[in-house]
């Protein structure tokens, strides 16, 4: 997806930078929506997922920290952080929460869509590959994955694993590096065996709507998986 048809969702309780955000976005071919609460955000990203949200630190309620961790503990949308403050303590606040991205005002309203349509084309670039002639693509809007021309419906933990193997092609991952990738947890009692069940009936799910596509996943004897894609 290229940025002229993307979605930005822009959450900002000041109009005025409200109006700066979408305006300079808008100027680079994205569609917005604009919010002036987390809430009202978090409402509208349950109903539907946006390829970027542009979000404020200081919002009250729900700070814009604390909507970028619910956001990225349930979906794979990419987001860029907005704030007043400059200080390390907000970045490293920012990149805790898993944020994408961190601009700081005063900035260029150029620099910030330039920044935002990077996201979203390395976002794009991390949810497809190509594996013996054949297409995989996350859907992160429903959490299905595109084979070939057939969608294949996975349960949220099947889609962490995939996403994980498809942003790493040809990489090995062990079970404590998938773990951490999809749940920022360490390896404990009985996660290995979960990551084994959902693999399993992942590649059941390929294998049954596109035949030879289950082959894409390898078993790295004792230690995990990876997703062997074409150079």
């Amino acid at each position: 997806m290229t940025a002229q048809s993307s979605l930005a969702f822009v959450v900002d309780d000041e109009p005025a930078m409200l109006d700066i955000v979408t305006f300079a976005l808008e100027t680079q071919g994205f569609t917005t929506e604009s919010f002036r609460s987390a809430e009202a955000a978090w409402s509208a990203l349950e109903r539907s997922r946006p390829d970027l949200v542009v979000l404020d630190i200081m919002l009250p309620g729900i700070s814009g920290i604390s909507l970028c961790q619910r956001i990225k503990a349930r979906w794979e949308v990419p987001v860029m952080l907005v704030t007043a403050k400059g200080e390390v303590s907000d970045r490293i606040a920012g990149l805790e929460a898993e944020a994408d991205d961190y601009v700081a005002k005063p900035f260029h309203p150029r620099e910030l869509a330039l920044r935002a349509q990077r996201l979203v084309r390395r976002t794009d670039s991390s949810r497809i590959v190509v594996t013996a002639g054949i297409r995989l693509e996350l859907d992160p809007g429903s959490h299905d994955v595109i084979v070939g021309t057939e969608r294949v419906s996975l349960t949220n933990t099947e889609y962490k694993l995939l996403a994980a193997l498809i942003a790493h092609p040809n990489s090995p991952l062990d079970f404590s590096q998938l773990l951490l990738m999809c749940w920022g947890e360490y390896d404990r009692h009985g996660d290995r065996e979960m990551i084994k069940a959902a693999i399993y009936r992942m590649r059941h799910k390929l294998e049954a709507t596109v035949p030879g596509s289950a082959a894409a996943i390898e078993s790295v004897r004792g230690t995990g998986y990876l997703l062997r894609a074409d150079r």
